[in-house]
């Protein structure tokens, strides 16, 4: 018998289910395709719905199977990613991809258990994968379910604390049966009407039983711990061109921004040194900024079009779609850089 309260949320769900392209509707007798849920959780990762789509769309049809996506060439789908961010999911896909072809069969672990040996499935995704896709009753805890079920049962612990608590009352809520639809219901629950600032509360189907509502601080929910202030680095990128080449370069696959396209620069610290590609009147034409997990950077873009001979990188057209966005940024500064002389 199914708790109530998921009672309530599947009927609000299957009424009020987002249209998504890796979804199943609502009670639908055939379960996901465990490879575009996959691919969709592994994209989701600290991403919106809005900015996934297109990429999604791309991925699909660039790689419709799994098959596809582990006999590609590492580059297009690093290319491919480009501008999605958190880069080592991307290398993890990559690696999950063919580790399932070469000892899976090509066909997904059913279990939780399973998902979770492959590489770049962490609990969430393995839970989700496994619940949307294979139907087993996993407890699936993303950012909108720790923020449902700390307003339902009034959770006042400070997050990560209070992760114990919330998981506690999200598996008294998971269904046996439909736990994928149920979810996916938390998550749209979360996403459209229990929303970080001025949940819709009235129009939740869950309102009556929600504790926080009744004590009136969901809205204050959940509680979070202070984060403590990022470190700042500094750093140098090089832009040179070549007639309608760039100089460009393969970062190392391990360390940030991993296997991606790049401009050179020089190392990231509270003191790096300016170290160019080869010797060239360089022009600094400004700087960009841009935050990664643990710490947030500055790098000073020089530019210059004497084609030298380097002693890192090579000369290529470059498609800006390509790059990451902290290298994108440079290049956009560049050519507004262009526009204005």
């Amino acid at each position: 018998m199914r708790d109530p309260r998921s009672e309530a949320l599947l009927a609000w769900y299957d009424l009020h289910a987002r249209d998504l392209p890796w979804r199943m509707p609502p009670g639908a007798t055939h379960r996901a395709d465990p490879y575009r849920v996959w691919l969709s959780e592994v994209m989701l990762q600290q991403t919106t719905v809005a900015a996934v789509k297109g990429y999604f769309a791309t991925f699909t049809t660039t790689w419709p199977t799994l098959a596809d996506l582990a006999a590609a060439e590492d580059g297009a789908v690093m290319a491919a990613w480009a501008g999605l961010g958190y880069y080592a999911r991307a290398r993890n896909l990559l690696k999950c991809a063919r580790v399932v072809v070469a000892e899976h069969g090509g066909r997904f672990p059913e279990t939780e258990a399973g998902l979770r040996a492959l590489p770049g499935i962490g609990p969430y995704t393995a839970a989700a994968i496994a619940a949307i896709a294979f139907g087993e009753p996993a407890v699936v805890v993303d950012g909108n379910v720790e923020r449902v079920m700390s307003r339902l049962a009034a959770i006042e612990t400070p997050l990560p604390a209070a992760r114990t608590e919330i998981r506690a009352v999200a598996a008294e809520m998971t269904p046996s049966d439909r736990p994928g639809d149920h979810a996916q219901a938390v998550m749209d629950l979360g996403a459209t009407i229990c929303t970080p600032r001025a949940p819709a509360c009235m129009l939740c189907p869950l309102s009556l039983d929600c504790a926080g509502r009744a004590a009136g601080i969901a809205a204050t929910l959940p509680r979070k711990a202070p984060k403590a202030a990022k470190p700042a680095r500094r750093g140098h990128v090089y832009l040179a061109r070549r007639g309608t080449e760039w100089l460009v370069e393969t970062r190392p696959d391990s360390g940030l921004l991993g296997g991606m396209l790049a401009f050179p620069t020089s190392d990231w610290s509270a003191a790096p040194d300016d170290a160019p590609p080869f010797a060239a009147p360089w022009q600094r034409i400004g700087s960009v900024r841009h935050g990664f997990t643990h710490f947030d950077l500055t790098l000073d873009v020089h530019a210059t079009d004497v084609a030298g001979n380097p002693d890192r990188g090579r000369w290529e057209v470059l498609d800006p779609g390509a790059l990451p966005t902290l290298f994108a940024k440079a290049h956009a500064l560049w050519a507004e850089t262009e526009r204005e002389t």
